[in-house]
């Protein structure tokens, strides 16, 4: 009988790379997914679900994301204080208006891990409004999305 057992990265052997993403004229979700599969490291072939395998992603160009449909005045983001009367509503029209960074990392977040490695994981999470950012030395990769 032949026994196999299962990999398990180490936090030495994790090489983490840099990768950027332009998100004009992109659907939101779409980019999302793609970002929340780098951070995590599930391109990767020594992918562990219990460690940090993930890389950096730079996304640009957040203020010319794209929303499908309705969404635009539809979809709403809700904040709860703990307080009465203390839940906030925004509208992503509004949220994109006033923060466009804010808008793709609530939907990158929303699709990591939840508890301590997921908030690892959004860390490597870097958002700008316009196409500038200040990581050119750490030579990022640039990624299309079809």
């Amino acid at each position: 009988m032949s026994w196999q057992a299962s990999y398990t990265a180490k936090p030495l052997e994790i090489k983490r790379k840099w990768h950027s993403i332009s998100a004009a004229n992109q659907p939101l979700g779409r980019l999302a997914s793609r970002v929340a599969t780098l951070l995590r490291g599930k391109h990767k072939a020594i992918y562990t679900p219990h460690v940090d395998t993930g890389d950096f992603v730079i996304v640009t160009d957040a203020a010319q994301i794209r929303l499908s449909g309705k969404k635009a005045k539809d979809k709403i983001y809700y904040r709860y204080s703990g307080y009465l009367g203390g839940m906030k509503r925004v509208s992503a029209e509004t949220l994109l208006a006033k923060d466009p960074t804010a808008l793709v990392k609530l939907a990158v977040q929303g699709m990591l891990p939840k508890g301590s490695l997921g908030r690892q994981m959004f860390k490597k999470l870097k958002v700008y409004a316009d196409g500038n950012h200040p990581h050119t030395s750490q030579q990022p990769e640039r990624l299309e999305l079809c």
